[in-house]
């Protein structure tokens, strides 16, 4: 399956009201989160008439917490299952490369991918770990070059 059977709408960027109020609902969700629980319940209420008390898995509630966060400061969020598979441009995008730049990479080896007819598709998990593993390497070069400098008294405190 490719990305867009997954998603139902485009992320929309919050509004400046629409961030002001996730700031504050992730805050003050936030300090319910609790380690070791498995579950969380809620009670949802609408218009100040109807209520209904939800459960859901821990994990989903600290999802949420997550996602208010990310609005709070400007960020569109886009919900993906890590089995969904990519097009060469989705991955790109993600990657912040050229589509020739990914085929490349694909080509290579240094991710993998399958053939849907004469297209490729890559799994958005597989994107993700490659996306870890480079910045990873990139960390510890970074890492490297500094412990250099400080060697060489280049003035970098």
């Amino acid at each position: 399956m490719t990305l867009s059977k997954y998603q139902t709408s485009k992320p929309a960027i919050p509004t400046e009201e629409d961030a002001t109020l996730a700031k504050t609902s992730s805050q003050t969700l936030a300090s319910y989160i609790q380690n070791n629980d498995t579950y969380r319940t809620i009670k949802v209420v609408q218009d100040n008439t109807t209520s209904e008390t939800v459960t859901i898995p821990a994990e989903a509630f600290r999802l949420l917490v997550d996602i208010l966060a990310q609005m709070a400061k400007g960020n569109a969020i886009t919900l993906m299952p890590v089995h969904a598979e990519l097009t060469t441009q989705e991955a790109a995008d993600i990657l912040n490369v050229s589509r020739p730049y990914l085929v490349g990479l694909l080509e290579s080896g240094e991710m993998p991918y399958r053939k849907v007819g004469t297209r490729r598709r890559v799994r958005y998990q597989d994107l993700i770990d490659y996306k870890n593993r480079i910045d990873a390497l990139r960390m510890q070069t970074l890492d490297e070059l500094a412990a250099q400098a400080q060697e060489l008294n280049m003035g970098y405190d």
